[in-house]
């Protein structure tokens, strides 16, 4: 099912069960000069840099979250606000899975010949980890704000800040591929 959603999101190549990274997916030629291999470690290299910038934020977050109820405060929380709570660490663990996954999958397959679909297998999971991050930010937002604000203020500004997260990971990405690159 996740797959599916991934190729109507174009991230996927439904047909050919190809990730977006993978070489081979029907990328226009970029004028460069680069084996398959080669591709494969650039791609390899470029996905790393961007999951350790996603990891590092999950991870602080998540450190911060695991805290939080051990504070006498925490003991005052509704029991709606401990249900986002327990929502948001659980999203912050899977997220965390979901972005640390990569480095694991590369680990298990090192050595095996095959990068290629390894990137495209961390591409998936880098791309799960971000859908996962929306939802650990959404969460804690949530939470944080139903705390510190005026409750009927809440859904409005969690509804801002959600929609500027999605306009910039999610719909100026895609706009800007859709804009500047050819269906072949």
């Amino acid at each position: 099912m996740f797959l599916w959603f991934l190729g109507r999101l174009g991230v996927v190549n439904a047909s050919k069960d190809k990730c977006d990274d993978e070489p081979g997916a029907g990328h226009r030629d970029d004028g460069r000069r680069e084996t398959a291999a080669e591709r494969a470690d650039r791609r390899w290299t470029e996905l790393i840099q961007e999951v350790r910038v996603a990891q590092t934020g999950v991870q602080i977050l998540f450190g911060f979250l695991l805290t939080v109820v051990f504070t006498p405060h925490f003991q005052e929380l509704s029991d709606t606000d401990r249900t986002i709570y327990i929502v948001t660490v659980i999203l912050g663990s899977v997220t965390t899975g979901a972005l640390i996954g990569p480095v694991s999958f590369h680990r298990i397959v090192a050595g095996r010949r095959i990068k290629p679909q390894a990137v495209a297998w961390a591409s998936r999971l880098t791309f799960l980890g971000l859908i996962l991050l929306l939802g650990t930010l959404t969460s804690a937002l949530l939470l944080v704000l139903r705390v510190a604000t005026d409750d009927s203020l809440v859904p409005w500004l969690v509804a801002g800040v959600v929609s500027w997260y999605v306009l910039f990971w999610f719909v100026l990405p895609f706009w800007a591929r859709y804009r500047h690159t050819s269906a072949e």
